[in-house]
């Protein structure tokens, strides 16, 4: 999954420079390269990058619920200092 993801992410690069390049001639043409390039890029490429990242992962340990609120409470809280007497 990693290297197509790679190889995906290259060719999208690739495009959107290729689209450049066509665009200095036919602006239109150009247009719709780049167009396509990054709706490839959003439509494709990140829901696949996504689920490999997410994936084997839960999501109620990214939630805010109250056990976590809770967890984050006490280690941001600072030592608590003894008084000298």
């Amino acid at each position: 999954m990693k290297w197509v993801l790679r190889v995906l992410f290259v060719l999208v690069l690739i495009n959107i420079i290729v689209g450049y390049v066509i665009r200095q001639e036919n602006l239109q043409l150009g247009e719709k390269w780049i167009g396509l390039s990054v709706a490839m890029a959003f439509f494709v490429f990140m829901p696949l990058f996504l689920a490999h990242r997410w994936k084997g992962k839960q999501l109620k340990d990214y939630t805010l619920s109250p056990e976590n609120l809770k967890k984050m409470k006490e280690t941001l809280e600072p030592p608590k200092r003894k008084r000298k007497s």
